[in-house]
Parts: structure tokens; sequence; C-alpha cells
């Protein structure tokens, strides 16, 4: 396993995995990812924000992260944070914990960039998922409503979301 990260040739691969991540999405909540622009995707590869994890040559998942995001952090957005969004796996790869491989990545990333926390969301009060990322280790802050979602993805206009956290030691 080799995480790195995405580069414009990857785009194709990463839509078919969000395209993938949304129709499931689809099958079990009411909320999921809209179909997000291509520009977006190419200025975090740009920016180098976009990252995947590569097994015997192939991608088995993908995330983009950032280092603010105000707009669902609020006050705590002054943090040191990393921030991990938009995790899609390759089918052919689930059952493979590649969620536990990336918080062990993101608290070393974390560290590199004199980062205290690294943090996520999740739309919703989805029970399941908040259960599986605290089994990778990170803390359930509970639901927050989000206030100004102008510039934000469709999904999280008029949302909630669970927050999540891990502290690292700098």
């Amino acid at each position: 396993m080799e995480i790195r990260n995405s580069t414009s040739k990857d785009i194709d691969e990463i839509f078919r995995l969000y395209k993938i991540a949304t129709d499931f999405q689809k099958t079990k909540f009411t909320v999921h990812w809209p179909e997000f622009e291509q520009s977006l995707i190419a200025t975090e590869i740009a920016e180098y924000r976009q990252w995947k994890i590569l097994i015997d040559n192939k991608i088995a998942c993908v995330w983009v992260t950032t280092f603010s995001d105000p707009q669902i952090w609020e006050e705590y957005n002054a943090d040191p944070s990393v921030y991990i969004h938009r995790i899609a796996t390759n089918p052919d790869f689930r059952g493979q914990n590649l969620v536990g491989s990336i918080t062990e990545w993101a608290k070393r990333f974390a560290l590199e960039n004199n980062k205290k926390f690294v943090r996520m969301d999740t739309v919703g009060d989805n029970r399941g998922l908040i259960n599986y990322y605290e089994k990778c280790g990170f803390t359930f802050l509970g639901l927050s409503k989000l206030r100004n979602t102008n510039g934000l993805p469709s999904h999280y206009n008029n949302a909630t979301v669970s927050l999540f956290q891990i502290e690292v030691v700098i």
C-alpha cells in the first residue's frame, strides 16, 4: 500500500469512485454527494490536496485535505487542523480498513504540518458511520447545524453535520 497525491491522470478514476459512492449513498440515505465540478478536482490536484491509496498500482481510495474549513467548523477553525473530505473507496478494496490507514497517515501528516487536530465531518446523524469513525480513532464531537453554506457543495445546504476529531501530539 502506498499513499500519494493524485494527479490529473487520476481524474476519470476519481469521478468513477465518486459516482459509485454517490450511488451507494442514494440507496441508504436521503442526502448524497452532488456531481462535483471537474474544475474543483483539478484545483485540489494542483494544490496537492487530493490523495490516493495505491494497492498493486490500482487506486483503492481517494480523499481530499485542507487546512481550513470555516463554514463547517466555525470558531473551531482557528485550531491548527487537517480536515479530511470526500473519502471514496474502490469497491474492489472494501473491507481493508482503508479509513484506518487514512487516519494513521493523517495523524503523521498533521504532525509534519504542525497541526494539532485531524478533523472530519459527515452530513446527518448516521449512527453506523459514527461508530465506524470512532473505531478508526476519531472522537465524535456531536451534531452541528450549519449556518452559512454559501459556496459549499449542495449536500451541505440546510444540513446538520456530525463532527469528528483526533488530537495529535505536536
